[in-house]
């Protein structure tokens, strides 16, 4: 591998990185915010790798100011976060939280004060509980609340924040969700997996027209999906997992169907009785860009028969499958290297996915809205202070840099790319164990250390197409 490398981007192109809610804010049970299934399930014995919570997270929500002056001291353009449902309107109820409104409030006019682009998710899958007592997203008036709540966020920030997403990952909340029982809230029922995923879907439809009614600075829309890029020779495994996997939400979202096979494939789980007239008009509102989240590819063949078929697709596996009616798909290792979550490091498929969803939807503007990885890190303390030297992490986000650039260079109309994640924080099922930040946070201090892949990431910031050192920078920002 060379050790400079030119990327090439285009003018207003944005740069930054992106947080969750649950999984930074902490102050699960202060000022008002009512519990979220994330709150219900971290908190029930085994699910959670070591019994961790997101109780206190990084305490984003007590040293917001800390937080933000790092991220002006980085130079980053974008910062993506999500929004709690429960801290903003607690109990999923009607009245707004004064104190919820305010930390928001904060935030934002603290990005924007310091020229950050705020891009805000309204659900990065910490549902209030009190709606999953009632149904959850396998209800559709779980898609109504959710309108609902888009239209008073947006009312209460609509005059400041630059891009709108509607929903994280919502394959994550349906099928890690509802069918496997890896994530909250823990349910194993592949007919209520694909009931969700139609709500999901109805959800970000109603909430896109609430979100241009309410706006008043003209804001982009959005919705950040995870593609799984397939790799193997079995062209119906690949089939059946796309089907699953990717179009299960593009068809309907940017097409306005649920395709034929998908529903012949998943015919003997569910009659998608749950689908009525009119929804497929209200889910293809148009957006102003799709969010791309990409990690790693995966590889599949159908099931011979033999043995007991591999179910492991690279997410902690609890038993039940997030693959309803396609069961005999058999996930293959792939080789390395990998992360530290096992996930294998392809950034040609980066490239391949981009260039493929450019020529899918070749009027449709995308923006990388996650991309990084776990690895373990350390900590050196010396006379200019403490430094984290992640080399794996900087050749990892180099290499998919530059394929980002060659997608761009291959007429992919990509706007932007937000490094996963601005800080070290709870990894859902895995707890404190993974680490993706590219700042580190320490165990109990929760002091902030910029990585060598944080400078390396100002950096490029700084460069704009300048040849880069494949390693992180020698200095620190002032801190």
């Amino acid at each position: 591998m060379s050790s400079m490398d030119r990327y090439s981007f285009p003018p207003g192109f944005v740069i930054g990185s992106a947080t969750a809610a649950y999984q930074v804010e902490g102050a699960a049970a202060s000022d008002g915010r009512t519990p979220s299934i994330w709150d219900t399930f971290s908190h029930e014995p085994g699910r959670i790798l070591n019994g961790d919570t997101g109780d206190v997270a990084c305490d984003h929500y007590g040293r917001l100011e800390a937080d933000l002056d790092l991220m002006s001291r980085l130079g980053l353009d974008a910062y993506r976060f999500s929004i709690s449902w429960s801290r903003l309107l607690p109990n999923a109820g009607a009245t707004v939280n004064p104190a919820g409104r305010d930390f928001y409030e904060r935030l934002v006019d603290g990005l924007l004060a310091r020229g950050i682009r705020p891009i805000a998710t309204l659900y990065h899958w910490d549902l209030p509980q009190e709606l999953e007592d009632a149904g959850g997203w396998t209800s559709r008036d779980t898609a109504s609340r959710f309108a609902d709540y888009a239209a008073r966020a947006t009312r209460i920030l609509g005059d400041r924040v630059h891009t709108w997403t509607t929903l994280n990952e919502p394959w994550c909340s349906a099928y890690l969700g509802y069918g496997s029982g890896a994530h909250a809230p823990g349910r194993t029922d592949g007919a209520a997996a694909l009931a969700a995923v139609h709500h999901l879907n109805l959800a970000h439809g109603l909430a896109v027209p609430e979100i241009r009614r309410e706006a008043r600075n003209a804001p982009d829309t959005s919705i950040t999906l995870n593609f799984h890029v397939m790799r193997g020779e079995d062209a119906e495994a690949g089939r059946r997992i796309d089907a699953l996997a990717n179009r299960a939400f593009t068809s309907p979202i940017l097409r306005g169907r649920y395709d034929d096979d998908l529903l012949a494939d998943t015919a003997s789980v569910t009659d998608w009785a749950f689908v009525q007239d009119g929804d497929l008009a209200a889910i293809a509102q148009p957006i102003d860009v799709l969010g791309v989240n990409y990690y790693s590819t995966v590889a599949v063949r159908m099931w011979d028969g033999q043995g007991a078929p591999s179910r492991h697709d690279g997410h902690k596996d609890v038993g039940g499958s997030a693959w309803p009616g396609s069961d005999r798909v058999e996930f293959l290792p792939q080789e390395g290297p990998f992360t530290e979550m096992g996930w294998n490091i392809a950034p040609d498929g980066l490239e391949e996915l981009l260039v493929s969803l450019h020529e899918q939807f070749p009027e449709q503007p995308l923006m990388i809205t996650e991309n990084g990885a776990a690895f373990r890190d350390e900590v050196v303390r010396g006379p200019e202070g403490p430094r984290v030297h992640d080399e794996e992490r900087v050749d990892y986000l180099r290499r998919h840099f530059a394929a980002a650039s060659r997608a761009i260079e291959r007429g992919v109309d990509l706007r932007g790319y937000l490094v996963w994640s601005l800080l070290d924080n709870f990894e859902w099922g895995y707890g404190y164990s993974k680490r993706f930040g590219i700042v580190r946070v320490e165990e109990g201090t929760l002091e902030r250390i910029p990585k060598d892949s944080a400078l390396w990431v100002a950096d490029v910031i700084r460069a704009r197409g300048a040849a880069l050192p494949s390693e992180g920078s020698s200095s620190a920002p002032s801190r």
